[in-house]
C-alpha cells in the first residue's frame, strides 16, 4: 500500500472545520492507504513559543478527537511529533541544504507575519517551519499528503528539498504528491471562516448545550430583521452549514422558508442543530470513553509511537549512510 501522512498542529482545540476539512477525509483514506497521522506539537512553538504549557492540553484534545472521529489505531499509525526525535535530526540535516530564498517565498510566511502582528515572529523556528514540516513528511517516505489546492505551494517546497537531497547524496526520498481533497467552506458563528484565532469556532469538545447556544446566536441574512422579513439563504452562514450537515431535502425546505419568510431563523437553526447532534453525538460518546479512561489513549499513542519510530529510524540509518555519518559504527 502507498503511504499517506498528515498532521495537525497543537495550537488549540479542534472544531467543526477540522472535522469536515480533514478528519472525515482521513478516516476514508484508511481504506486505501497505509496512514500516518500525528499531532505536531513542535510546530506549535513557531507561533506559541511563549506559552508551551498550552501545547500539552491541545495535544491531548487532538489525540482524543482523532480516535473519536473514527481514526482506527489498527489501520493508522497515530503518534506525537516530539516523541520521535529523529524528526529533529532530519530537520537539522535538511536545513543545511535548504536555500534561504525557498523559505522566504513560502506563501504563509508573510501572510502569518501580517496576521499575527501582536507576536514577535522574527525567529528561525518560524522561518524554518517548512523544513521541519518537510522532515515530518520525508522521514516516513510518504507518497501522498492530503491537501487542498491552495496548500500545494506548501507541499512543493518539500518536493524541492527531497529533490535537492536526492541529487546531492542519493535517492533517499520519494517526492510526495498532493492528494487533492475538496475542503468545504465552514463558516464560524460570525460568518467568517471558522478559526480558533477568530474566536468563532464550534469545538468538538463543546458540550451539547454550548454548541446549541453558539448556533442559536449565529448571524443570518441581515435583511431578516423580523420574523416576517424575507431573506436570501445564500447570505446566511447558517445555510452554509446546512449544505454540509443537512440533507438535500432539508436544504431545499429551509431555503424556501427563508426566501418566503415561511420559517424564522430560529426554526432554520433548530434543523441544523438536530443534524449537528446526529454527527456529533457518536463523537461525544467516544470522547467521554477516552477521557474517562486515559490509559486507553495512552496505549494507542504508545503503540503508534513505536511503529513510527521504527520507520523513522530506518530512514535515518539510510540518510546517515548517504551523507557519510557512520563514524564509530
Amino acid at each position: 500500500m502507498q503511504r499517506v501522512l498528515s498532521e495537525m498542529q497543537a495550537s488549540g482545540k479542534l472544531h467543526l472545520g477540522n472535522l469536515v476539512g480533514a478528519l472525515q477525509n482521513w478516516v476514508k483514506l484508511q481504506e486505501e492507504y497505509e496512514c500516518f497521522y500525528f499531532v505536531a506539537d513542535w510546530h506549535a512553538l513557531t507561533t506559541g513559543y511563549a506559552h508551551p504549557e498550552d501545547i500539552k492540553s491541545s495535544t491531548e484534545d487532538i489525540l482524543v478527537n482523532f480516535i473519536a472521529a473514527g481514526l482506527d489505531p489498527e489501520r493508522s499509525t497515530i503518534f506525537v511529533q516530539s516523541k520521535i526525535l529523529e524528526h529533529a535530526e532530519l530537520h537539522l540535516l535538511l536545513s543545511m541544504v535548504t536555500p534561504l530564498g525557498w523559505l522566504e517565498r513560502v506563501p504563509t510566511y508573510k501572510e502569518k507575519k501580517e496576521e499575527l502582528k501582536d507576536r514577535d515572529l522574527s525567529m528561525y523556528g518560524f522561518l524554518g517551519y517548512p523544513v521541519l514540516q518537510s522532515a515530518d513528511i520525508l522521514i516516513y517516505r510518504a507518497n501522498h499528503v492530503p491537501v487542498g489546492v491552495d496548500q500545494l505551494p506548501h507541499l512543493e517546497i518539500t518536493r524541492e528539498i527531497a529533490r535537492r537531497f536526492n541529487h546531492l547524496y542519493g535517492e533517499a526520498f520519494p517526492e510526495p504528491e498532493g492528494l487533492l481533497t475538496k475542503f468545504p467552506k465552514v463558516p464560524g458563528t460570525d460568518g467568517r471562516k471558522m478559526s480558533k484565532s477568530y474566536e468563532n469556532a464550534i469545538y468538538l469538545s463543546d458540550p451539547p448545550d454550548t454548541m446549541e447556544q453558539k448556533v442559536k446566536t449565529m448571524k443570518t441574512d441581515p435583511a431578516r430583521m423580523r420574523r416576517t422579513d424575507k431573506g436570501d439563504p445564500e447570505k446566511s452562514p447558517v445555510f452554509e452549514l446546512h449544505k454540509i450537515f443537512s440533507s438535500a431535502e432539508e436544504q431545499a425546505e429551509v431555503a424556501e422558508g427563508c426566501r418566503t419568510a415561511g420559517i424564522g431563523c430560529i426554526d432554520c437553526k433548530k434543523v441544523l442543530i438536530k443534524n449537528l447532534f446526529t454527527v456529533l453525538e457518536p463523537i461525544w460518546e467516544k470522547r467521554k470513553a477516552l477521557i474517562d479512561n486515559p490509559s486507553l489513549l495512552q496505549k494507542v499513542v504508545d503503540a503508534g509511537t513505536e511503529r513510527a519510530r521504527l520507520v523513522a529510524q530506518e530512514t535515518m540509518r539510510d540518510v546517515r549512510s548517504m551523507m557519510g555519518f557512520e563514524w564509530g559504527q
